[in-house]
């Protein structure tokens, strides 16, 4: 092979170094408990917070555990359990309201890292008139677990750890960054110099 075709090689793959280093930042997400209202057959994101709302007696709340990039891609809970399928056996209790719940602790893919999702769960809750939905939370699904923020980490204990943590979009593990290191960057660009002058070095000795 001519030192020419060899400082060409070179510069070819320091290129496609440098274009790999450069590209597009993985997308990223967080892994978190998002709070559903039923509404009919189908499910919205909540307005509120569940340590604010107050369902009605006859609602169905639902809580979902996935890792999203914001509420517009948020995964909804599972199933089509409504106030009937989840309530319908338990009888109304005056000064009381019935709330149905649906827990759905995601798949394996968003679970962290060493833990495995229970089961999808559903449950009836009898709570005061004036409870919020994390009221009824905690009478059905203990242990529950919230930050420094009032924000809801686990429910059933479920995960051991962690509270919202920035990770790969549909991947199990926590991300450290959303893009190529500087440095990755930096060295592919000495990488393109270094070979772009070996090829020119290479092209004036045989034309000398």
């Amino acid at each position: 092979m001519t030192a020419v075709r060899r400082a060409a090689l070179l510069l070819l793959a320091a290129l496609t170094l440098c274009a790999t280093a450069a590209g597009p930042a993985a997308a990223t997400g967080y892994r978190y408990w998002s709070f559903w209202e039923r509404d009919g057959a189908h499910w919205t994101y909540a307005t509120q917070g569940p340590s604010t709302a107050q369902p009605a007696d006859g609602s169905v709340e639902g809580f979902r555990f996935a890792v999203s990039e914001d509420s517009s891609d948020a995964s909804r809970p599972r199933g089509t359990a409504d106030f009937g399928t989840i309530c319908g056996g338990t009888p109304a209790v005056g000064g009381r309201k019935r709330v149905g719940l649906v827990v759905d602790f995601g798949t394996t893919a968003d679970a962290p890292s060493g833990e495995r999702p229970p089961a999808r769960r559903t449950a009836c809750a009898v709570v005061s008139e004036d409870a919020t939905t994390a009221e009824a939370l905690a009478t059905v699904a203990k242990p529950l677990r919230y930050d420094t923020n009032a924000l809801l980490c686990a429910i059933g204990g479920y995960p051991s750890r962690g509270c919202g943590e920035k990770v790969a979009a549909g991947a199990g593990g926590t991300s450290s960054g959303s893009g190529p290191s500087l440095g990755l960057v930096a060295g592919a660009g000495v990488v393109v110099v270094l070979a772009a002058g070996a090829f020119w070095q290479a092209r004036r000795r045989k034309n000398a």
